[in-house]
Parts: structure tokens; C-alpha cells; sequence
């Protein structure tokens, strides 16, 4: 509990137990009768007294009245030297006296009143201090100082690969270090740099090296902290953020996601006082405002640089935009070398392939895969994380957890197996296709079975990769239709990939000969308020009927094309199928065994080998 709560409850218990106080002692004074002393005497006289107290104040007692009935009295005390013994005579059974009045019952009687009061004007001055300090705090920026003193610093040795980028923001570095080496022949340091790539490729973690490099304070915030339900806040709190970045020069302010302030302004939707657009202009004024010999270097990271404001990407204000991509296969190596120092790793590891596996992952997915390796690896026991957790990991997390318990009848498992193969099947005869990795027909996730490959990483994609890639897609559909006569759904994920590519080929990519290098607009695609909202399809109805005739043929070419491999290596797939309902699983090399026509090994001699291999290296 904290100190407001603390005093908060305090204050109320004590009004609660004063008030009860003043509540006991008024009712008390009410059932009092005051008699005259003379009243009081002529009582003590016929016996009808039965208690007395003598203060040097007042006289309290007990009596019974005229009706009977036991009341209380008091009465102002006499010089009268018989009192005691008209008691002693008139048989009062208990009677006393005190010396002098306690301070306590008339404080109380008297300032009883007052006292809650006074506690009450504390509270409410209290509240209003604290309500003035928050108002006046409430234009600031909520941007954190990040310490070296209190938490590690990062340099650009804890961030693998993205070299490009870090030797662009390496000249950052040397300026906040030295900026005399480029003031003095007139050269100026950008005011602005702006990180932009997919999630998790590691923006943020860039801008902190930086500071950390450079060692310099780093103020790091949120593009969605400058906005409130209050108009003028975003603004007030952009020019306290460059207020407190002068006072501390040099340093560097950081922005993470600034697309949320700094969108493309309405085109007249929303009115002139929209506060987002009110913090965008504000943005804008500051960073034409603040000069580069201040030492003072904005940084800002965002996924979507297509949706922000021409004018904030200006030079002069964002003067350098730098691309952070997806790693490559050296760079996933090296940054799954990072994150599995922590990771005691067994001998069997080999990062390479694992980086191989891994292609289109980022940062932050290899960062979860080595992490996942790592809770398989507690799971089981075991000392070190082997490659088989690494293996495991990867199907987790491009797939979801294995289900076993997952009750499937021997007819949609054989369905299964023959959907897989086929996939597998055309991967293996087509000369643009990607290694087959492995084959399982175990439910994972969302799937009844997956096939896994080891693409290569490609920046571009012929029009033969597109189109082989669309066999492939094909290929279970069609080897379930050619053996049970019949289509089923598993293959709707597949069939809907296809149509995208399919759909891209034609109006994206310009690979479509009746249709020629066109871009087409399409009418579903994504539409952004102010910039897009009044754009119309870029076509006629007869191309949108041209289009969707192309892209059946596209189709219709690739299906044709996988259902001539399969009838052609039916036996292939028989025999994968087999294996498959054997062992649920099949590695690359097994599959291209089975295609060059040799005999796997035995299921229960390749356990005992591998119980035997297990052993030898256990002792």
C-alpha cells in the first residue's frame, strides 16, 4: 500500500472514532437530568440515591425519581461539610470523589466538532496541491531517461547482422563524440534518421546502441504517449520532450512507432484541430527549430514509411531513412550465435542449418526460437540443448505443438499421408523447386500434416520459381483426387496461396502475355484515409474480366503440370505414403532415397541403432 492510501485510511478511521466519540458523549449528556443542589440533598434524603461522584466541577450520580425509573443526574457542587454524612446516613451505596477533572473528556466535548473539520480542510488542500502538480505535469513528455548506471548498456557488438545500417548510424556515433570534426569543414550532421523495416528486425535495439556508443543520454518514447483525449496535449508534450533534450546535450531522442503521430494529415476529413495533426505540426516546427550544433539528434523507428507525412521525411528534418531488413542467412547465424550464449548447447548443434531452416525469420523469432529450444530441452531433463530441440522448436514455431492425442481414423490418415507426399512428390521433380527438409503427417497447430523446406534466400523470383511454386501447391490436391477419386478441404490453405500468387503474377508483376507490364489497382486492397480514400479502381470491367480469365490459366497451366508428375511417379508416392504411415515422419535424405529407388531402414532397427548410438555417447 502506498503513502496516499496509507494516509487516506488513517484520516478516515480517526473522523470514524472521534464522531463516534462525540456521538457516545452527546448521548450520554442527553440522558442527564441536572438537578439543583438543593433537589439533589432532598434525594439523598428519602433514599433515592444510590451512586455519587464528587469532582471539584460537578457532581454525577444515580437516582431514582418520583416514577420510579433509574436516571442519571448532575449538578454544581456546594461547600457543604454534611454531604457525606447525609450519604453515610441516607444509605447511598456507592459514592467518590477525584481530585481534579481529566483533560481528555472536555477537550473532546468542547473541540469534538472542530477537529474533524480541521482534518477534513488538511485532506482538501492536500488534494488540491497534488491535483495542481499533476496538472501542471500533465504537458510533459513521458519520456524515459534510459541510465547506464542502472541498466546495461548496448552497444553494436550485442546487435548481429544488419551491417549497412550500423555503419550509417555509426557516423551518429563520431558526431555525438566529436561534432568538431564536422563543423569544422562545414559539414552538418542529419537532424533526423529514421529507422524503418518489418517488426522485429530490430530497430529499437539499434537506436539504444547508439546511445550506448556514444554514451550519451538517451530519451526513448512512444508515438502513441504524445496523444490524449485532451486537445493540446500531444503538442505541449513534443516541445517539453525537446526542451529537456537542449538541457541535456548531446543526447538523443528516440520515438518507437512514430507512424502514430506522423500519418499523412487529412485531407480536410476530421477539421483543422484533429490533435494528432496538431502534434504532427508541432513535431515539424521543432525539428526545423532545433540546430544540429546542439547536439541534439532525433531517431525514429516505425514498419509503415509509406504512411507518414511527406513533410516529416524532408531533408532537413528526417535527412537520413535507413532500411533495417531481414536478416540473411549470415546474419541469422550471427544473431542466433547472440542469443545462445546465454544457451549451454550440445555438441550436435550446428547454427548453420538451423539459420538455413529459418529463412524470412527475424530478430525477434530467432530470439524466441533459441528460447523455445531452451524450455524443451528443461522439459526433457536434459543437460544441453541438442539439435533435435532446435528441430523441434522450428516446427513450433512455423507450425504450432505436435498433437498426438488428436484422434484421426486410418482413412483421413491415409488422406493425409498422400496430400503430404504429393507436395513432396512435385517439389522433387521440378528443377526451381526448394530442398524438401522434412515430411510428417503429425497434426500441428492449425494442420494435419506439413511439408517442410529449406528455401534459399532469393530476392527475386522468376516467372518459373512463381509457377513451379504453384505445381507444388497443387501437388496434394491432386494426388488426393487421383487416388481416392474424390477432393476433400485440407487443401484450402493451399488452394488460397496459390490464388494470391496467381493474382500478383498478373497484376503486380507483369507476367501475364494478354495483359502485358501492367500494374492494376485492385478495388479490395488496403485503402488509407486521407491519402487513398478517394481512389478508384484503376481499370475497366473488360481488363477485371481479363484478369480473372489470366489468372484461371495460370492456375489451370500449373495444375495440369502437377497432375502429369504424379501419374508419372505414381510408385514414388505409393512407396513415401508407406513410409509415411510407418514412422508419421521423413527427413530429406529418406525422401530422396526413396525417389532414387533404395530401401529405407527397418523402423525397429533404426531405433535400436539409434538406443545404441545414445548409449555409446551416454558412457
Amino acid at each position: 500500500m502506498n503513502k496516499k492510501n496509507s494516509w487516506f485510511m488513517f484520516f478516515w478511521i480517526t473522523l470514524f472514532i472521534i464522531m463516534f466519540m462525540i456521538m457516545n458523549s452527546a448521548k450520554q449528556r442527553g440522558q442527564e437530568v441536572e438537578l439543583k443542589y438543593s433537589q439533589f440533598k432532598q434525594y439523598i434524603r428519602i433514599g433515592n440515591v444510590s451512586k455519587v461522584l464528587v469532582t471539584p466541577g460537578v457532581i454525577k450520580g444515580q437516582f431514582v425519581d418520583t416514577d420510579g425509573v433509574l436516571k442519571k443526574f448532575k449538578t454544581a457542587p456546594m461547600k457543604d461539610p454534611n454531604l457525606v454524612k447525609d450519604m453515610e446516613e441516607n444509605r447511598v451505596l456507592e459514592f467518590s470523589s477525584a481530585t481534579k477533572n481529566g483533560w481528555i473528556g472536555p477537550v473532546v466535548l468542547n473541540w469534538g466538532p472542530v477537529i474533524p473539520l480541521i482534518l477534513f480542510w488538511f485532506w482538501m488542500m492536500r488534494g488540491m496541491i497534488g491535483g495542481s502538480k499533476q496538472t501542471m505535469s500533465f504537458g510533459r513528455t513521458k519520456a524515459k531517461l534510459a541510465s547506464n548506471s542502472t541498466t546495461k548498456k548496448i552497444t553494436f557488438r550485442d546487435v548481429a547482422g544488419c551491417d549497412e545500417a550500423k555503419e550509417e548510424l555509426q557516423e551518429i556515433v563520431e558526431f555525438l563524440k566529436d561534432s568538431a570534426k564536422f563543423q569544422k569543414l562545414g559539414g552538418k550532421i542529419p537532424k533526423g534518421v529514421l529507422l524503418f523495416g518489418s517488426p522485429g528486425t530490430g530497430k529499437t535495439l539499434l537506436a539504444k546502441a547508439v546511445a550506448g556508443e556514444a554514451d550519451v543520454p538517451f530519451f526513448s518514447s512512444s508515438g502513441s504517449e504524445f496523444i490524449e483525449m485532451f486537445v493540446g496535449v500531444g503538442a505541449s508534450r513534443v516541445r517539453d520532450l525537446f526542451d529537456r533534450g537542449r538541457k541535456s546535450t548531446p543526447c538523443l531522442l528516440f520515438i518507437d512507432e512514430i507512424d502514430a503521430v506522423g500519418r499523412h494529415r487529412f485531407t480536410g476529413i476530421g477539421g483543422g484541430h484533429d490533435e494528432r495533426e496538431q502534434t504532427l505540426n508541432q513535431l515539424l516546427v521543432e525539428m526545423d527549430g532545433f540546430d544540429t550544433k546542439e547536439g541534439v539528434i532525433l531517431l525514429a523507428a516505425t514498419n509503415r514509411p509509406d504512411v507518414l507525412d511527406p513533410a516529416l521525411l524532408r531533408p532537413g528534418r528526417f535527412d537520413r531513412q535507413v532500411n533495417v531488413p531481414n536478416p540473411d542467412l549470415k546474419d541469422r547465424e550471427e544473431i542466433l550465435g547472440v542469443h545462445s550464449k546465454k544457451i549451454k548447447l550440445g555438441s550436435d548443434i550446428n547454427l548453420n542449418v538451423v539459420a538455413r531452416r529459418t529463412p524470412g525469420f527475424v530478430g525477434a523469432d530467432l530470439a524466441n526460437l533459441v528460447n523455445e529450444a531452451a524450455l524443451l530441452a528443461a522439459r526433457n531433463n536434459q543437460e544441453a540443448v541438442n539439435m533435435k530441440n532446435m528441430e523441434e522448436a522450428i516446427d513450433r514455431v512455423l507450425a504450432g505443438p505436435q498433437k498426438k492425442s488428436r484422434l484421426i481414423s486410418d482413412r483421413e490418415k491415409k488422406i493425409i499421408a498422400y496430400h503430404e507426399a504429393g507436395h513432396a512428390v512435385i517439389a522433387k521433380f521440378l528443377p526451381s523447386a526448394d530442398p524438401v527438409h522434412r515430411v510428417s503427417i503429425i497434426p500441428r497447430g492449425r494442420t494435419l500434416g506439413h511439408t517442410l523446406y529449406l528455401p534459399e534466400d532469393r530476392y527475386l523470383n522468376s516467372k518459373s520459381e512463381l509457377l513451379d511454386k504453384l505445381s507444388i501447391l497443387f501437388g496434394g490436391r491432386v494426388a488426393e483426387e487421383l487416388v481416392f477419386s474424390e477432393i476433400t478441404t485440407g487443401p484450402q490453405d493451399d488452394i488460397s496461396r496459390a490464388t494470391g500468387i496467381a493474382m500478383e503474377m498478373v497484376t503486380r508483376f507483369g507476367m501475364s502475355n494478354k495483359i502485358g507490364p501492367l500494374t492494376l489497382q485492385r478495388q479490395n486492397e488496403e485503402v488509407f484515409l486521407g491519402k487513398d480514400i478517394s481512389r478508384n479502381a484503376r481499370h475497366s470491367e473488360k481488363t477485371s474480366k481479363l484478369i480473372d480469365e489470366e489468372v484461371k490459366n495460370i492456375i489451370d497451366s500449373a495444375l495440369d503440370r502437377a497432375v502429369r508428375i504424379i501419374k508419372d511417379k505414381m510408385s514414388v508416392l505409393n512407396k513415401i505414403v508407406e513410409y509415411l504411415l510407418e514412422r508419421e515422419n521423413l527427413s530429406g535424405e529418406e525422401i530422396d532415397k526413396i525417389v532414387k529407388g533404395e530401401e529405407l531402414m527397418p523402423l525397429c532397427k533404426r531405433l535400436k541403432n539409434k538406443g545404441k548410438i545414445i548409449a555409446e555417447n551416454k558412457f
